[in-house]
């Protein structure tokens, strides 16, 4: 059969062709596009990061002590860090869904805590604000799978700089939402709530249809533009620590605050700039290739081969026979590395056994020294002042190492095929230095302490999801992505809750020990042999962590010695007739013309009906 197609280039302006409603509609419905709402749904996915602000609300107006307000803690982390129901609700629904569900969480979830702090319901038992900071908090997984895990599939060839952008904005998260509430609420810590309820909520709705799964197509240059989003987004970051910075030092007046939030908010939608950019590149590199007349081809048709037909009753005998076993074996016979495994064949392999067990490690220690920061520079001697200061400098270290991680192994990984299982031990092995600054109690080296941990708690979860994507494949990703997040909570719960917090409770005992007056609960311990054997410990199981972390290393070394997304730059006319009939779908367009060229590319050509013609080249394999 033969395709042809051609036809002149529209004659119109090029302004006048960029301002028009239907370039607009382009926009939207885009690739890039889709990649900044999703920054605005992951900016505003980090609500559990400043319950520090608000907790003391919590505690004040429903009467509670410090070991309900953990056990408070402990379900918002547990929320926010188990997401294997979105990840599963994601493999069968399109994003909006999941976005949709996560938006309704949020609300639900807060508006009921807000509620209860501020007296407008009866007093709700210990269980219930449990569930609701549950439910809120669990929101956020839902918004991680819908925005992230879409992304991470429309750029897999990117998804080291995808993930480290995007976990970079959860990272800054908590700093936006404190600069915003006190810019529209002023300095009321309670309706820091309301506004964790509503805004999240709101974003999700706004952008729940633009966030979706579009078939991937290479573009020369893809990496330009998220290297412009990079810049922004250090702009944003700079810009915050510099506005923490002087509001510690300066009160600011309501006004000031707007100020401040109306630049902030300008930084925010800055790479809106980039995807306006992007897509009239896209939009003139088009113009051009279907104003170049294109060669006929003529594709023959291999007839299809014959294949025996065997008799129903041989079939079916033989399907129920091996069915009863199928589901049991296949799971322990995994594909080769990169490969799409199914859930089951993911969670018992042993490559994700060990990169769980190094995650347990890593996460649950830097996690257990931010989480106790605020006691570690109290019982260090550190003023208040100072120690509010180490919490914003994890916050920014924390986006920090997100982004770096994300950038720099993708760029390692393409040019020295250097492995990213090996970047993770060099950041397991890094953070040791900050807990050992703990356990030692140097003198000022909180700040050092702070910035190494903030910077590696942030670089490992880029690095582990992006390890998840390479070697169990994209199909599961959904499911496989909030696997690996369940480590946080495990590591958490024991390097935390059973050995931190077990050690600094019987120091403090043994300090206040025979003290008059001094209630149970306001015991507090003052000295470096606080945290000193803690932190040993913790570095010992990071060590530990590290080590197990070189037989990832190990076993995936000829998976990374090769092109780990060969699959991608492989794709042929499907890749691109399946991309020209999403987008046709949108514009309502209809393909003309299909053109092989040499080494395998594809060139599609479609006319819209209307004043604008477009084409589309991929760069396919060997055909």
């Amino acid at each position: 059969m033969v395709f042809a197609g051609g036809g002149n280039g529209d004659a119109a302006s090029p302004l006048r062709s960029f301002l028009n409603l239907r370039f607009a509609v382009r926009v939207v419905q885009g690739r890039w596009f889709m990649v900044f709402a999703s920054f605005l749904i992951m900016a505003a996915a980090g609500a559990t990061y400043i319950f520090s602000i608000y907790s003391k609300d919590i505690k004040s107006s429903l009467g509670y002590n410090q070991q309900t307000l953990n056990t408070l803690s402990f379900y918002k982390d547990l929320g926010a860090n188990v997401g294997i129901l979105s990840g599963l609700i994601n493999e069968v629904t399109p994003p909006w869904v999941v976005l949709a569900m996560g938006a309704a969480m949020n609300l639900f979830g807060y508006i009921m805590i807000y509620l209860a702090i501020t007296g407008r319901t009866a007093r709700p038992h210990v269980w219930q604000m449990c569930l609701y900071i549950c439910v809120g908090a669990n929101s956020q997984s839902f918004a991680n799978t819908g925005a992230l895990v879409t992304c991470v599939k429309n750029f897999p060839e990117s998804r080291g700089i995808v993930l480290g952008l995007l976990k970079g904005f959860v990272g800054l998260s908590g700093a936006i939402f404190t600069q915003l509430y006190l810019a529209i609420y002023g300095d009321d810590s309670k309706s820091l709530v309301l506004l964790i309820a509503w805004l999240p909520a709101a974003i999700s709705i706004v952008f729940v249809h633009t966030i979706r799964i579009m078939p991937y197509v290479r573009q020369p240059g893809e990496t330009k533009p998220f290297f412009c989003f990079l810049y922004v987004s250090i702009a944003l970051a700079t810009y915050l620590l510099v506005m923490i910075v002087v509001e510690n030092s300066v009160t600011f007046s309501h006004s000031e605050y707007s100020i401040s939030a109306a630049i902030l908010l300008f930084l925010l939608f800055l790479p809106l700039a980039v995807v306006i950019k992007e897509e009239i590149k896209i939009f003139r590199r088009k113009q051009q290739e279907i104003n170049t007349p294109p060669t006929a081809i003529t594709v023959v048709e291999e007839p299809p081969p014959v294949v025996a037909k065997v008799p129903e009753e041989v079939l079916s005998s033989e399907n129920s026979n091996s069915s009863k076993l199928s589901s049991v074996t296949n799971m322990f016979r995994a594909p080769a590395r990169g490969d799409d495994y199914s859930i089951l064949q993911a969670l018992v392999s042993v490559d994700m056994l060990v990169l769980f067990f190094a995650t347990i490690c890593g996460v649950g220690g830097t996690l257990t020294a931010i989480d106790n920061m605020g006691q570690i520079g109290q019982s260090l001697g550190y003023p208040t002042r100072s120690i509010s200061t180490f919490v914003s400098l994890i916050s920014i270290w924390n986006y920090a190492g997100r982004v770096t991680a994300g950038f720099a192994s993708e760029i390692f990984l393409s040019k020295y095929r250097f492995p990213r299982p090996l970047m993770l031990t060099i950041i397991l092995l890094l953070s040791c230095v900050g807990h050992l600054l703990i356990a030692f109690g140097v003198p000022k080296s909180l700040y050092l302490a702070s910035v190494i941990i903030g910077f590696c708690f942030g670089a490992q979860w880029p690095l582990l999801f992006a390890i998840i994507s390479e070697v169990f494949g994209l199909k599961y990703y959904s499911t496989l992505y909030n696997f690996g997040a369940v480590a946080s909570p495990i590591g958490s719960y024991i390097l935390n809750v059973r050995v931190a917090g077990h050690l600094y409770d019987r120091e403090a005992a043994k300090q206040n020990r025979g003290v008059v007056g001094k209630a149970r609960d306001d015991l507090t311990c003052m000295g470096v042999q606080c945290f000193k054997l803690s932190f040993l410990i913790i570095t010992a199981v990071t060590v530990l962590g590290a080590i197990v972390s070189l037989v990832l290393v190990w076993r995936t070394r000829k998976f990374y010695q090769g092109d780990i997304y060969a699959k991608f730059k492989d794709g042929g006319a499907d890749a691109a007739a399946a991309a020209v009939n999403e987008e046709d779908t949108a514009s309502g367009g209809e393909v003309k013309m299909v053109q092989v060229g040499e080494r395998g590319s594809v060139e599609v050509g479609r006319s819209s009906g209307g004043e604008e013609k477009e084409g589309e080249v991929v760069n396919g394999g060997k055909g």
